[in-house]
């Protein structure tokens, strides 16, 4: 895992709803950024999916930033591709830029292992927590997603504390690399 105190990894990647590219700088909030790895297919994402845009809404109207990343590989995954993120973005309704990672390499720049995987950035852009959004899971534990772990971290970096260092890594699809 990417350690805590990493400063975020650049990126430059387009935006599969609005056709433009985005750049971490375009994304970054003085206050707090959120970083996502999701994608189309996975049960996992599909089960915290109306918590996450819950969530980015909440904290979007606290100053806190929030971009979705799609890493997957699109050729053996069809799925997973520009034109299906696209419309997957609108029907889920996500309030935030939901980029294509064709080539991986953000998200090995991140360290990122699944989907839905979750990085916040403090305010000076280094990282504070990387992990699961709650422990809700689709079979293990089918409860509905609260956002629990997520929203403490964010609660902790937005009052200028550091978020619990026990922090507990995503559970989801592995990424699908090329």
């Amino acid at each position: 895992m990417l350690p805590l105190g990493t400063q975020a990894p650049d990126f430059e990647l387009p935006d599969t709803v609005s056709g433009k590219t985005v750049r971490l700088s375009d994304v970054i909030s003085p206050k707090a950024t959120v970083v996502m790895f999701l994608c189309n297919h996975c049960p996992y994402v599909l089960h915290v999916n109306a918590e996450i845009v819950r969530l980015a809404r909440e904290f979007q109207s606290r100053g806190v930033s929030f971009v979705g990343i799609s890493s997957n590989d699109a050729v053996a995954y069809p799925e997973d591709g520009p034109d299906q993120m696209r419309v997957h973005a609108r029907e889920v309704g996500y309030p935030f830029p939901y980029l294509y990672d064709e080539t991986q390499e953000v998200a090995r720049a991140y360290d990122a292992a699944c989907t839905p995987d979750f990085y916040v950035f403090d305010g000076d852009q280094k990282l504070a927590y990387r992990g699961q959004l709650d422990s809700s899971r689709p079979k293990r534990n089918p409860g509905p997603a609260t956002g629990e772990d997520l929203r403490a971290a964010l609660d902790a970096v937005l009052s200028g504390q550091a978020p619990d260092p026990v922090q507990r890594p995503s559970g989801g699809c592995n990424i699908k690399w090329k």
